[in-house]
């Protein structure tokens, strides 16, 4: 009996995947900051919390998959928006577990990264080939669909790590990613396998398009363009469209059945990898140490002086009070989330919704050097902090809940 994926060449199904051109780069970039802003604005905006939007992004991604697998061939439209939905839901894979559960961003990075690996290895044991020019089975598509999620999971989790935890911003982690594509272009240029250089080049990009939406979003003041979270969407949507709707017309992202297998006649995949992937692990592995390492000095608390108390016949150092939280000073965050609840409780709504902004941004800049101190109560403060956020970002905010929140952040900052 025959089974679909051992059909010969002539009974398979046409390509169900584009060609790498520019335009690809181009959309996958859009569709990565698109599928960010829209993350937050379900999370955020909408109030439905992480829960509630995976549910949500998970049924959606499940139709999107369905329309892609029922193709018989590449459909732009189709691809894209199954794209655009898995870079949603990729992201809020990684948001879950840091957010929900606490597992630290550099232990989803490994989690993401070896089950990418395990999803390489079973798609090349089970099918002896990884190129994109060879997505003629369902058996294929389905492994091609998986490591996509995977793709998008831990370019989240290696970007934020990079902007958050190690305190690099998204403009620098943006720098280092692009520059590392451009490495890997040429690298391929100078003969690196090209289904090597493809994937490897494909997970970079997750992090290399939230960097550029972040920067467009963010205020000047920031070091941003402060075009907003909504204006930039609605570019990125656009340029989305407008890209789409050409490939649709022209055709200039259809594999060719002359280009179908080609990338099986490089070789030396196996021992590129190898080397590659080393020299990936030792430069990300020294770097995370050294950078580490360099926030813990900068916030290693000076040794306390002792407080010396004159008492008859001599004097004795008494123990100086214990500070306040383990993360120090937190009187900028507390003044700033007492503005906020000064303004709303005068009624003033938009000026809170204004206010709490900076909270969230000077709370996003300092968070390399507070977690540094301590990954607990910075978890802790985190976690109610996000909590106002979407309270008074709600749609129909509900004053009552807007100050039960503020003032539990109060609590926790001291």
């Amino acid at each position: 009996m025959t089974s679909q994926d051992t059909l010969a060449p002539s009974r398979q199904i046409l390509s169900k995947v584009p060609e790498i051109t520019v335009f690809f780069w181009i959309i996958k970039v859009l569709c990565t900051t698109v599928g960010e802003a829209a993350a937050d604005f379900l999370n955020v905006d909408l109030n439905l919390g992480l829960t509630g939007v995976s549910v949500v992004t998970g049924i959606l991604l499940v139709g999107a998959l369905i329309l892609q697998f029922r193709a018989k061939r590449y459909i732009a439209s189709r691809y894209w928006l199954a794209v655009t939905i898995v870079s949603v839901f990729g992201t809020l894979v990684t948001d879950n577990l840091t957010d929900n559960i606490g597992l630290p961003l550099e232990t989803s990075t490994l989690i993401f990264g070896v089950l990418l690996a395990v999803t390489f290895l079973a798609w090349y044991l089970a099918e002896n080939t990884l190129s994109i020019h060879s997505i003629f089975t369902t058996r294929r598509e389905a492994f091609y669909w998986l490591a996509i999620l995977f793709t998008f999971a831990l370019g989240t989790a290696t970007g934020d790590l990079m902007a958050e935890v190690l305190g690099l911003g998204y403009l620098v982690t943006g720098a280092i990613v692009a520059s590392l594509i451009v490495v890997t272009a040429i690298a391929w240029r100078l003969g690196l396998h090209p289904v090597l250089a493809f994937w490897f080049i494909y997970v970079l990009t997750r992090p290399l398009g939230a960097s550029i939406g972040d920067y467009l979003s963010q205020p000047a003041s920031q070091g941003g363009l402060g075009l907003g979270a909504t204006v930039t969407s609605v570019i990125f949507v656009v340029g989305i469209l407008g890209t789409v709707t050409y490939l649709s017309v022209s055709k200039a992202d259809v594999i060719s059945h002359a280009a179908a297998g080609k990338d099986e006649n490089a070789r030396g995949g196996l021992w590129q990898t190898v080397v590659f992937l080393a020299l990936v692990l030792a430069a990300g592995g020294t770097g995370y140490a050294l950078r580490t390492s360099s926030l813990q000095e900068d916030t290693a608390a000076p040794a306390p002086v002792p407080v010396v108390q004159p008492v008859p016949g001599g004097s004795v150092p008494v123990r100086p009070a214990a500070p306040r939280s383990p993360l120090g000073d937190l009187s900028k965050f507390r003044g700033t989330t007492q503005d906020t609840l000064n303004l709303l409780q005068a009624g003033n709504q938009s000026g809170a919704t204004a206010k709490v902004d900076d909270l969230e941004i000077d709370w996003d800049n300092a968070e390399a050097r507070l977690r540094a101190k301590d990954k607990t109560a910075w978890t802790e403060v985190d976690g109610k902090i996000d909590k106002v956020l979407r309270e008074l970002r709600a749609a129909s905010p509900h004053p009552d809940s807007e100050k039960t929140a503020l003032t539990a952040l109060l609590g926790t900052l001291g």
